[in-house]
């Protein structure tokens, strides 16, 4: 018998180069034994070459177990490392990786990586892989996309099909080479293959070489990314832009913009946190401002671009070839999801593209770029390179009830939490459309069974006719109803790592609507409570919603509204007539009057759509969600507050539009308007919080809802609460892509309070 250690490493450990990285570390601390991939994580069992009966004191073995942490690979994340004596028998002479074992999931699956600096240089240098546009390593390349099941080997993955070449079987097979076990390596003699496609025909060619002419000729080309398709073209070229939002009926909605570093510099400011978080292995797009050095129809009414750098060999070679830089923006109908398949390409995106780049690897698992901002940090759309990885749940939670939890109707994810994780899924998008709704039933579905998870609770929103809500319904499981913006002010908690018993917070809570407990639809709160339970402590001072679902449509609508209840007198009112000309304004009256499809609301979202549209900002209509707030984001400069008045736990907006319309009516410049009502606003929202913490009732406040993915609403409001502690968004989405996590945490919490 032999006196050793059983290690089990825990986190995100496999496809990730940990077994070759634990073989040679153990070569290195002179161990005997083996390593292996099993559903829980990395198992190993070892003990000391040459020693009958090391200790558990023996320093060699415990260098190697720190180092197992300390020393892990760039894609690894190590949640634990446990250690526990055992004697073996049959524990071999030297140190083997031996094959996986077991079936189910208890680790994490590890999220799809931007292409590493060896393999960029590879592509480029002069060996069998130069121009190879799916060249990886375990360092890099595609995991959650291509990936079937668990454990993580090539039989499981879209590489099933393409069986190694002796090459690649050697590199594959030693544990010296960072290809080791790396589940899709390839090469040009036995991986996927490129092809370029137009009018319904391969052409002869290199495809690449194909796809740049069209580019550079003012062309649209479909390309088969890793979790979908792009539809490309010339950034630079304002007649390619025009060609673009035309074919795709997409007026304003900004362009995703990818290039190389120094071409991306040379159109954006890149400060180091921006560019720390490009270089990230998630590779998100990240937003950055403008050096307006582009056609404003890349982002029309912009301060900001979305940029990201090239995440695939694909990518890199297309870019180098090109020169300069590309829109990347969804391949998509409007409003369905991004294509993935190719046949799905050629009969959607015919109309849009004058080429194809296409490749014959199978995507898998339908993944949207991921969207963040470095300044300040925050996910904004958590997609491609985040996910499946998990968020650590907040002390006091580990020993909870497995709860899926469903999200609401807009920016669709779910979560899955089990053994103090929870698993957010990627932005599916939203519920009204069928084809996403079938994602959001496949993600259900796939989750479940990737990570072996098994509720026995489910939660859902309180809207009865979110899809998402009757779907939990439907599953036959108990089920714990959870009010919007609770789940939002939970969701900001838990990003926090905020403990249970940490006492309450005031939660200020501003996006577009959310059903109330009281049946009414709110959407500008000041909360006090934590996980398990809340109280509404304020509210923005209602106003009808006239059209019901037309006026998050319709900006003038709202605008309405807000201008009707401010009583104004003079040349305010007058002005306020002129705003409203050309509109049905007493047929709109009258049915606000009859109560006739006019629900009232406390939306800080409609709200910002009434001051944009004040201020001539998409008053009609808005081409995409929140294209109003954004661009009056954009616009706005530092300017004093506007006011609110408050009273009763109501905060009325009335003072701030009279003051609005009398610096209207004296000419004063609309971005010190805008920066005005952003400050006031915030001011606003912020006395009855602070108000809450400096009496002892809260211990912090929490800045969350969608509103809140505005950063000149959310510096304003952390500079009106100086001193006090701040909790914001950061790894989880502000909006109703958080959702599901704040469900989920809201279940365990109560689950806990039944238990207790």
């Amino acid at each position: 018998m032999v006196k050793g250690w059983i290690i089990r490493v825990r986190g995100q450990v496999q496809g990730v180069g940990f077994r070759p990285f634990v073989w040679t570390l153990a070569r290195q601390h002179g161990l005997r034994g083996f390593v292996l991939n099993d559903p829980q994580g990395v198992l190993i069992h070892a003990a000391k070459a040459g020693i009958d009966e090391p200790g558990m004191e023996e320093p060699g073995l415990d260098a190697f177990a720190l180092a197992l942490r300390t020393q892990a690979p760039p894609l690894a994340r190590v949640d634990a490392v446990e250690c526990q004596p055992a004697s073996f028998s049959d524990l071999p002479l030297t140190f083997d990786i031996r094959a996986s074992a077991g079936s189910g999931a208890e680790t994490r699956v590890t999220p799809d990586a931007a292409t590493c600096a060896a393999c960029a240089a590879e592509i480029a240098g002069p060996g069998r892989r130069r121009g190879y546009a799916f060249t990886n390593c375990t360092h890099c390349g595609p995991r959650y996309s291509i990936l079937r099941s668990l454990p993580y080997d090539r039989a499981r993955t879209a590489m099933s099909v393409f069986a190694m070449c002796p090459d690649c079987t050697a590199e594959y097979s030693d544990p010296a080479d960072r290809r080791f076990h790396a589940q899709p390596i390839a090469c040009p003699a036995c991986g996927p293959r490129l092809s370029y496609e137009e009018d319904g025909r391969e052409c002869p060619g290199d495809p690449l070489t194909l796809a740049v002419e069209r580019l550079r000729a003012g062309g649209i080309v479909a390309v088969k990314g890793l979790g979908g398709f792009h539809l490309a073209c010339d950034a630079g070229n304002a007649g390619s832009l025009a060609l673009l939002r035309r074919r795709k009926r997409r007026p304003a909605k900004p362009f995703a913009l990818m290039a190389a570093e120094a071409h991306l510099a040379a159109i954006a400011e890149l400060s180091p946190a921006a560019l720390a978080l490009l270089r990230d292995p998630a590779a998100p797009v990240v937003l950055v401002p403008t050096r307006r050095v582009l056609p404003e129809a890349v982002a029309p009414g912009m301060t900001s671009l979305g940029v990201m750098l090239p995440y695939t060999p694909l990518h890199h070679l297309l870019l180098a070839a090109f020169g300069g830089v590309l829109v990347m923006t969804s391949g998509n109908l409007s409003g369905e999801p991004q294509v993935t398949g190719n046949d799905e390409a050629r009969e959607k995106l015919s109309a849009f593209a004058d080429g194809f780049l296409l490749h014959d690897r199978d995507i898998l698992r339908r993944l949207d770029d991921g969207v963040e901002r470095a300044e300040p940090p925050m996910v904004l759309r958590r997609a491609r390179g985040r996910v499946p990885g998990t968020l650590p749940l907040p002390p006091g939670f580990a020993a909870g009830p497995q709860v899926l939890a469903l999200g609401g109707q807009m920016k669709g994810a779910v979560c899955l939490v089990k053994n103090g994780q929870a698993l957010l899924s990627q932005h599916l998008g939203d519920l009204d459309d069928a084809l996403t709704l079938d994602e959001f039933h496949k993600a259900i579905a796939d989750c479940t069974a990737l990570f072996d998870h098994r509720p026995n609770r489910v939660a859902i929103d309180l809207h009865p006719d979110y899809r998402a809500s009757q779907a939990g319904e439907a599953m036959g499981l108990p089920v714990t109803r959870v009010q919007h913006h609770h789940a939002h002010l939970a969701a900001c908690l838990a990003d926090n790592l905020w403990p249970p018993d940490a006492g309450p917070v005031a939660g200020i809570v501003l996006d577009g609507t959310g059903l109330g407990t009281d049946g009414t639809l709110w959407g500008g709160e000041v909360l006090l409570g934590g996980y398990g339970d809340f109280e509404r402590v304020c509210r923005l001072r209602p106003a009808a919603l006239a059209g019901g679902d037309r006026a998050a449509l319709e900006p003038w609508r709202n605008l309405l509204a807000r201008l009707d209840q401010a009583e104004l007198t003079g040349g305010a009112e007058d002005f306020a007539q002129r705003l409203m000309a050309g509109r049905p304004v007493e047929q709109v009256r009258a049915a606000l009057r009859a109560g006739i499809n006019a629900p009232m609301s406390s939306s800080a979202g409609r709200l910002f759509d009434a001051v944009a549209a004040a201020l001539g900002l998409c008053p009609e209509v808005q081409s995409y969600e929140g294209e109003a707030a954004m661009r009056l984001e954009a616009m706005a400069v530092s300017a004093p507050a506007y006011p609110f008045a408050a009273s009763a736990g109501e905060i009325d907006p009335a003072p701030m539009i009279c003051a609005l319309l009398a610096d209207l009516v004296g000419g004063v410049a609309p971005a010190r308007i805008a920066g005005a009502f952003h400050a006031g606003l915030a001011r606003a929202f912020c006395a009855p919080a602070r108000h809450l913490v400096e009496t002892g009732r809260a211990r912090a406040v929490a800045l969350t809802g969608g509103c809140f993915q505005n950063a000149r609403l959310l510096e304003a409001c952390q500079a009106e609460l100086t001193g006090l502690p701040v909790l914001v968004h950061r790894q989880v989405p502000a909006n109703d892509g958080g959702l599901a996590l704040g469900q989920a945490l809201v279940c365990l919490a109560r689950a806990g309070a039944e238990a207790g």
